[in-house]
């Protein structure tokens, strides 16, 4: 098993097992498309708070841009709404652990198509939300392979807003990630951190393995990684698609203590 955290391999198993403790939310994933690049693990360690670390496969360290479509968002006791529960999402995130145990994802941000939504996700857990004009097209074009076509502009912050266009076909089988493979590392993440009052939390997800799928980036023009303050490499991205999962959310867990206030990631 891959690690780069000293001799001690980075235990990747244990967060994709269900953990104990109540479900908080429940919500379905849909048409997730992975993008991915090479970036300097030099660059990300600079924008992370104290008590994270860069998480890298093989010494490389990666920058993922992921749109996708949120479906029966809703708390573990409610039904849900589709004027609330169902709205698209793209977020730019990096990959940490924590001395070399917990790898788990730093999102750097999460533009969603809901306002209620995003106010909800920033004070509960703590992420950096940001509401958006969002769309998504799934349907077939001519030639092999079915065609997803997303669109992203956040709102509300000038007139040069950080956007996302991104046209791509899907075009290989379903083949769920080996563990120890790049693309298991990139795509099956149950951990996430974030920053509340100050602190370090820790939450997690549970779901099935992505049913991942190959695919291929036709066009993309994006300028939410360089609003994250990560100079993207001018070359095509790494790309993988999923259809969706049904996930269970967990509450968060404190696992730090007093941070300084430029590491909070809600601005």
């Amino acid at each position: 098993m891959p690690t780069d955290a000293g001799f001690n391999p980075i235990d990747r198993l244990a967060p994709t097992l269900r953990p104990r403790g109540p479900v908080v939310m429940r919500q379905e994933w849909r048409h997730l498309l992975f993008l991915h690049w090479e970036v300097p693990a030099e660059a990300i360690k600079a924008l992370l708070p104290p008590g994270l670390e860069v998480d890298t496969h093989d010494g490389r360290a990666f920058i993922g841009l992921i749109p996708f479509a949120m479906h029966g968002v809703r708390p573990r006791f409610l039904p849900s709404l589709p004027w609330l529960s169902n709205f698209y999402e793209t977020n730019v995130r990096t990959y940490v652990h924590r001395e070399g145990k917990d790898p788990g994802v730093w999102f750097f941000s999460l533009d969603a198509a809901n306002p209620v939504a995003v106010a909800i996700a920033r004070v509960a857990f703590g992420l950096p939300y940001y509401r958006a004009k969002m769309r998504l097209q799934v349907g077939p074009i001519a030639g092999p392979g079915q065609a997803l076509i997303y669109g992203s502009e956040r709102l509300g912050v000038g007139p040069n807003p950080p956007r996302a266009e991104v046209e791509a076909r899907v075009v290989g089988p379903v083949v769920p990630a080996e563990l120890g493979s790049l693309e298991h590392f990139l795509a099956e993440r149950y951990l996430l951190y974030s920053v509340r009052g100050g602190k370090l939390f820790r939450g997690q997800v549970h779901h099935r393995p992505y049913p991942l799928q190959a695919a291929e980036v036709d066009s993309l023009d994006e300028t939410l990684i360089a609003a994250a303050g990560i100079d993207r490499p001018d070359r095509p991205p790494l790309v993988h698609y999923a259809a969706g999962v049904k996930v269970d959310i967990f509450g968060l867990t404190r696992v730090k203590g007093e941070l300084s206030s430029k590491s909070s990631q809600t601005p």
